[in-house]
């Protein structure tokens, strides 16, 4: 069964990342950490995002999801305008900044100042804030944390409550992920009928991993 594994939404362009906006920042996680320091790498697509691509596909997906802006901001003033807009409370601003600390476009420093590649624990902070608020695409970046254990405890059945979120709201590769975890029953019960509706859905949007999966299920008789 494929079961997407890369986050892929809402890399967003550091230049126009949303109005700001008065909602506060949820705070239902109980947590007042303060979110550490960071730095922003050059200006080049992460390497998870590369691999495979011609160099004109990657200057056109460049484009997309780091676009350059005539607003005369440098990229570290991009970031931090990302990063002030995401503590204002709006979930684009914040979903994108959780997408940046994933890929390690966004570097945090540890406690002693050293420069970490990547820092999960604070992108699933910035996914879970966004979450909250429901945005579709953080509730899939979650739920795909809570699958593989990264930034959180691994915990299969959060997993399949925030892929439900997202694929309740359209979120296509939620809806295929959701499909595969009803399939194998990991973190719900097994339930192949309810598997292949979700299938359904995704490949009624499109989504390739879906039609393969269903052409599978029904391979082996179901």
């Amino acid at each position: 069964m494929n079961m997407r594994a890369f986050i892929l939404f809402a890399l967003l362009a550091l230049a126009g990342c949303g109005e700001d906006t008065s909602s506060e920042i949820s705070k239902t996680d109980g947590s007042s950490k303060k979110l550490p320091d960071e730095i922003t790498a050059i200006n080049e697509l992460p390497s998870i995002l590369q691999e495979g691509l011609t160099p004109e596909e990657k200057a056109d997906l460049l484009k997309k999801i780091m676009p350059t802006a005539n607003d005369g901001l440098t990229p570290e003033e991009r970031f931090q305008k990302l990063r002030q807009d995401a503590e204002a409370g709006d979930a684009e601003a914040q979903n994108a900044l959780g997408s940046l600390f994933y890929s390690g476009e966004a570097i945090s420093k540890d406690a002693t100042g050293k420069i970490m590649d990547y820092d999960l624990e604070t992108a699933a902070a910035w996914f879970y804030r966004a979450a909250e608020q429901g945005h579709p695409g953080a509730q899939f970046n979650l739920g795909l944390l809570y699958a593989e254990g990264h930034g959180v405890p691994q915990d299969s059945a959060k997993a399949v409550e925030w892929f439900s979120k997202a694929a309740a709201q359209g979120n296509v590769d939620a809806q295929n992920n959701l499909g595969v975890m009803y399939l194998i029953g990991e973190g719900v019960a097994k339930d192949t009928q309810k598997s292949i509706e979700w299938f359904e859905k995704a490949a009624a949007q499109g989504n390739q991993d879906a039609k393969e999966n269903l052409e599978a299920i029904r391979a082996a008789g179901n």
